[in-house]
């Protein structure tokens, strides 16, 4: 038997998709999810072969539970049904560990027949969902590569910076004058093209930049 767990905001998609699965002599479901926190509380309970994932649900969408349940049981499988066949949602969907992503109009036997598909350890992509995903990666290899612009020891004030310190705390941190703290973080928002430490703290976030450079 194929251990299924339904995870969707709707109700009366949960109860189409048990009534449907529920005929299938391979198939046992074994829970209904509401949204990704109880998906995970079910996963946690149940252990099943396949979650069913929405994407758009309360508390915790469906990338982000899949995200979690992926870390903590991979061997637990994901198929995405969704309505969203956009490569905004297909791509994420897919790195968080997905093993398939069908759209919510799929006829019910080739549903079925995914589950299959992923039981086997094969991989099943709506062809909107392929063509979205090819396109997202092939944007992702474009995308410039992010380098970055400071020097070790400018990135160590970064960082300290990042944690809200003045001239003065962070020339004691980093057992520097203040005058030479002040010209690093002149450097630094003249590199990262910012007006301010608020501006530089939020670069440095966003850029993974909040910790010290590893020559620290």
């Amino acid at each position: 038997m194929i251990r299924v767990l339904i995870a969707d905001d709707h109700h009366v998609v949960r109860r189409g998709l048990l009534f449907f699965l529920k005929t299938q002599k391979d198939i046992e479901v074994v829970g209904e999810a509401k949204n990704g926190v109880e998906a995970i509380e079910l996963v946690q309970k149940f252990a099943p072969d396949i979650v069913l994932m929405d994407l758009v649900m309360p508390e915790m969408d469906g990338i982000q539970a899949t995200k979690k349940i992926k870390s903590k049981w991979p061997d637990i499988k994901v198929l995405m049904l969704t309505s969203f066949s956009d490569k905004d949602h297909v791509l994420p969907a897919m790195e968080a560990g997905a093993s398939g992503y069908q759209l919510k109009d799929i006829e019910p036997d080739d549903l079925v027949e995914s589950i299959r598909q992923i039981m086997r350890g094969e991989n099943t992509l709506h062809p909107e969902a392929t063509t979205q995903l090819e396109e997202g990666l092939r944007e992702e290899e474009n995308k410039p590569h992010f380098i970055n612009p400071l020097t070790p020891r400018e990135q160590d004030v970064l960082a300290e910076l990042t944690k809200g310190k003045s001239n003065r705390e962070i020339a004691s941190s980093l057992y520097v004058t203040e005058k030479t703290v002040k010209t690093h973080i002149s450097n630094i928002f003249t590199k990262l093209q910012v007006q301010d430490r608020t501006q530089a703290a939020l670069y440095a976030v966003k850029h993974n930049l909040t910790e010290p450079s590893e020559n620290a």
